[in-house]
């Protein structure tokens, strides 16, 4: 891992630079896989599977037999494990349902809000390298509580044109519509402009790799919105001399192995302490299946070191990490003064896997830094908030006048109007 010692505010930003390709760069793959799908649909989608994941496939929806051979395949441990984390992550998204709110503004004007559910969904769920069936929890588990009528999930299939089984097992579990057999651009393409197969849907959620994200970025052109540019995964560490070194360094390879594109990083205000994770990373790296991802991750990752807790937290809040763990004496400092981050874990028992699982928080998260602007996905991501209004006869006649000025400054007569007709029928 790269080491940087004291590095002035000046250059934060070139130094937390995420080791992805620019929008530019990828673009107009993307674009060229989108006017493909919307043109040639279903015919496009099997051409691009064939291309993508080396399969060819009749059909791309998942049929109730493969479902019923997916979970005689999951061991009972798993499914155990897997119906834990399900009523923590149900515990915490009911909890965050609202109540109608309603406001009698003036005497005879009443306004309220309600929350609706988003009728159609999609969700992503990345397969490749990893089969990411915790995401299933994490996008269907809400979108149910929510009350989205339809949710069709999208996965790329293995070469024998298969889906994982704990992922087959975890969408049938959590109320899943349709699951289909696509990946990548073309699944982003599918639920945008729809096909014969395919339903289009209205919201877009889950992660995926840099294609995906841009991909999901180019279907808001086009009257889809997404979840969030989700791309990939990150966390960002701050610790001192009272973070258990092994369980820092675990920390920092358990987002290593996601991708070669993923980004980890350590701030500390302790220099022993950078010396001892980037040893213990070392060793532990050894010992991964997936160490060669991992290895290619913590070359685009760093260690940082700086004097105090203040410029820690400035560094910190310019990154805006996906994942932000806290583990230091003064912690908190850190939970009262972060600003930018997806989801914080605090202390040396709160590793960032508990989120990714079972502790009941979503792992769906801004990236890429949009947590400074980006809340992670939660209950009201598969929602809408719709306002009402009830005026009575003495309600108009109490904000009607102060209508009429405002249209009529803004040169809107006919809003002017609408009211004006209203009060002279209670003269």
């Amino acid at each position: 891992m790269n080491k940087i010692y004291n590095p002035k505010k000046e250059d934060f930003k070139a130094l937390l630079k995420r080791p992805t390709q620019t929008v530019a760069d990828i673009e107009a793959i993307v674009n060229s896989v989108f006017k493909d799908i919307k043109m040639n649909r279903d015919v496009a989608i099997q051409k691009y599977t064939q291309k993508f994941d080396g399969v060819s496939l009749d059909s791309f929806l998942v049929t109730i037999s493969e479902i019923e051979e997916a979970k005689a395949l999951v061991s009972e441990r798993l499914k155990a494990a897997i119906e834990l984390a399900i009523g923590n992550i149900v515990k915490f998204h009911v909890a965050q349902k609202t109540d109608k709110i309603e406001v009698e503004t003036s005497k005879g004007v009443l306004c309220w809000q309600e929350k609706r559910p988003i009728q159609k969904v999609g969700l992503y769920i990345p397969g490749g390298t990893a089969p990411l069936f915790s995401t299933i929890l994490m996008l269907a588990i809400p979108a149910n509580l929510a009350g989205c009528e339809e949710i069709i999930l999208c996965t790329p299939p293995n070469s024998e044109g298969k889906i994982n089984p704990a992922i087959l097992f975890t969408a049938a579990l959590c109320g899943v519509t349709k699951i289909h057999k696509v990946g990548g651009i073309q699944a982003i393409a599918a639920m945008t402009f729809g096909t014969k197969t395919i339903p289009q849907v209205y919201k877009i959620f889950g992660p995926g790799n840099q294609y995906v994200t841009v991909a999901k970025q180019l279907a808001t052109k086009h009257g889809v919105a997404i979840d969030m540019p989700a791309g990939p995964s990150e966390l960002l560490v701050v610790a001192d001399d009272t973070a258990n070194t092994a369980f820092v360094a675990s920390d920092l390879l358990s987002q290593a192995e996601h991708g070669v594109d993923s980004q980890v990083i350590l701030v500390s205000t302790s220099e022993q302490l950078i010396l001892k994770v980037e040893k213990e990373i070392t060793k532990q790296l050894y010992e991964l299946p997936r160490k060669e991802i991992a290895q290619k991750a913590i070359e685009n990752s760093k260690l940082i070191y700086v004097k105090d807790d203040q410029t820690a937290l400035d560094l910190i809040n310019e990154y805006g990490p996906e994942h932000f763990i806290v583990c230091v004496k003064n912690e908190a400092f850190y939970i009262e003064n972060i600003c930018n981050a997806g989801s914080v874990f605090i202390g040396n028992y709160t590793p960032e896997s508990a989120g990714d699982y079972a502790s009941g928080t979503n792992h769906t998260l801004p990236t890429n830094g949009f947590a400074k602007q980006y809340s992670g996905v939660n209950l009201d991501s598969f929602m809408k908030s719709m306002t009402f209004q009830k005026i009575t006869k003495e309600g108009i006649k109490n904000i009607g006048n102060a209508i009429e000025l405002m249209a009529e400054a803004e040169g809107l007569h006919a809003h002017k109007n609408a009211v004006t007709l209203r009060l002279e029928s209670l003269k």
